[in-house]
């Protein structure tokens, strides 16, 4: 199995309570590198244009809201099977269905205030990583 990449965001919730490090913790004990990581305040556009694909949808202009509140960790990720493992080490969106151990059903509020994100795909890590760090930024 080759390496990968995956991109994920710590998200304002978890950042203002106090859980980045515990995150973080959790990412290197499962066996993730961490290749980009960056604390940033996203703007409004930075947002909606990171969220565009859900921009039809009720809950855009809350999530826009949300994710600039207050600042993130931007975070590119690398170990063997990086997407579907950080997924897993995510839980399920809506933390009260999350598996024990996880960082949502640890940390998340609820499913709109739920501590990070996470690429979904090889094509949307592919997308998401560049957003956010160039070439050079990455070890």
């Amino acid at each position: 199995m080759s390496l990968e990449r995956t991109f994920g965001i710590i998200k304002p919730d978890a950042v203002a309570n106090g859980h980045v490090g515990a995150i973080l913790t959790m990412i290197k004990e499962a066996g993730f590198r961490v290749v980009g990581m960056r604390m940033q305040r996203l703007s409004k556009l930075e947002a909606e244009a990171f969220y565009s694909v859900h921009k039809e949808r009720g809950f855009f202009n809350g999530l826009v809201t949300f994710m600039t509140e207050g600042p993130v960790v931007v975070l590119a990720l690398e170990r063997e099977n990086a997407i579907a493992r950080w997924r897993e080490l995510m839980g399920a969106t809506n933390p009260a269905n999350a598996a024990e151990g996880t960082i949502r059903k640890s940390f998340a509020e609820n499913i709109e205030r739920n501590s990070v994100h996470g690429s979904d795909a090889v094509e949307t890590a592919a997308q998401e990583i560049p957003f956010f760090f160039s070439g050079s930024e990455l070890l």
